[in-house]
């Protein structure tokens, strides 16, 4: 195998400035409104929940925002991350497609999520805060902003999904290795928890639940805020130094993508790799094909509908148009728990309905077959997050091969999936079913 397969950059190279998709999209993203008055909210009214410095960027229209030295210094532990190509999975597949992937697997906590997590605490520190809340579906944001805090010297406290805390003890006791408080959601610290736990004591839980009971807590403790790991647009942004790296790495290729993917719980890895490129689409006519890959359990871009929603159960947060299933929606219990979410966010929902990007979506059986078959040519278990996007990469190869034609294919490979492994056990032992 005498072609590269691995593409790095330095850590000169690492990007400078976020990326805002905001300034570029043909129309206006809707603004989020007040769960009171239905009026749009004004900034200050966020400032219960987030601190000033981060409200500035959820709400700007500048196309960059310039990223602190101290943030690219920590970013600098695992970033730049690598560019691969699957050439194995392509002899595998027998097609003509090459495949690349960018790797966001080896950072700290194991996935994309201290891309934001580290930005998040240190734009707190700045503000004073002294201890943040948050919810967690999978693991892989609690544990990115457990570790945050750890290097900020922050409080991290943490509402886990309970179907998550009960099948990823792993992740729940890294968390606790870097200092944070785990709590299974619905929980006893709340009284939104409580009241759920009367109603039904075996309540597995979901992400809007444990948003809920996340921002009571910050409401309710001081010296608090709340921190949440995707769908807000602060969130998409700092997450966008995967695709301003990628789009480097694959000029260093030589090759183009014809089609890219990433799959989409509320939106944040999808954003990171393809914003920068959706950037290419509107201001130099690009012709990519984006595929935002989500779970047929919890359909929000396939079988959602575009309206204003909560993004918790208890309604307490703003409302915010996107592709909803209803925030009192209770997903299957999937291994992926990382998207199992209702909601997508604002502005992946928004580059959906202005035709910038396209949705698929799979079962779960299908996407662990994919899944272990990347693990057999290529040697990385994937998070079964990730694997969404490895299933429709796997399809789109054996059609490039039906149809005798080269397409450049490329994906996020948003996290591994070592803490994750229980759920592949179960799918090799043929315990895993479709929802």
């Amino acid at each position: 195998m005498s072609q590269q397969t691995r593409f790095t950059l330095s850590q000169s190279d690492i990007p400078k400035q976020w990326y805002n998709l905001n300034a570029d999209f043909p129309e206006p993203l809707p603004p989020p409104l007040h769960p009171g008055t239905k009026e749009p909210m004004p900034p200050a009214a966020l400032e219960a929940i987030f601190p000033k410095n981060l409200i500035e960027q959820e709400i700007s229209a500048a196309p960059w925002i310039e990223i602190p030295k101290p943030v690219r210094e920590i970013y600098a532990l695992w970033r730049p991350t690598p560019l691969l190509r699957a050439v194995r999975l392509e002899k595998a597949l027998n097609t003509p497609a090459h495949i690349y992937y960018k790797y966001e697997g080896a950072s700290p906590a194991g996935s994309h999520k201290v891309n934001t997590s580290v930005a998040q605490a240190f734009y707190n520190k700045e503000a004073g805060t002294k201890r943040l809340a948050t919810e967690t579906g999978a693991g892989q944001w609690g544990s990115s902003l457990a570790f945050a805090c750890s290097l900020f010297g922050l409080e991290c406290n943490v509402y886990m999904v309970k179907v998550s805390y009960d099948h990823k003890p792993y992740r729940r006791m890294l968390m606790h290795t870097w200092g944070a408080t785990v709590h299974a959601s619905p929980s006893d610290q709340t009284e939104y928890g409580r009241k759920l736990l009367a109603q039904d004591p075996h309540q597995p839980g979901s992400l809007g639940i444990a948003i809920s009971e996340a921002i009571e807590d910050t409401v309710k403790t001081p010296h608090t805020k709340y921190s949440l790991g995707s769908v807000l647009n602060h969130v998409c942004h700092h997450q966008t130094v995967i695709g301003e790296e990628t789009i480097k790495q694959m000029e260093q290729a030589g090759e183009d993508p014809d089609v890219i993917f990433g799959c989409c719980g509320g939106g944040s890895k999808f954003a990171g790799l393809t914003f920068p490129f959706i950037r290419g689409k509107i201001k130099a006519g690009k012709k990519y094909r984006i595929v935002g890959v989500e779970p047929s359990a919890c359909p929000s871009l396939t079988e959602g509908e575009l309206r204003y929603d909560f993004g918790d159960t208890a309604e307490t947060t703003p409302l915010l148009k996107m592709f909803t299933l209803g925030h009192n929606f209770i997903p299957p219990s999937i291994h992926a728990g990382g998207l199992r979410y209702h909601g997508m966010a604002p502005m992946v929902s928004h580059a959906l309905k202005l035709g910038l990007i396209e949705a698929e979506a799979y079962h779960q059986t299908k996407v662990f077959e994919a899944a272990v078959q990347f693990a057999r040519t290529e040697g990385i278990v994937p998070a079964p997050e990730s694997a969404h996007a490895i299933a429709a990469v796997v399809k789109e190869a054996v059609k490039c091969r039906e149809e005798g034609k080269k397409r450049v294919l490329l994906f996020n490979l948003s996290g591994h999936g070592l803490l994750d492994l229980s759920a592949y056990e179960s799918f090799l032992h043929g315990k895993i079913q479709d929802v």
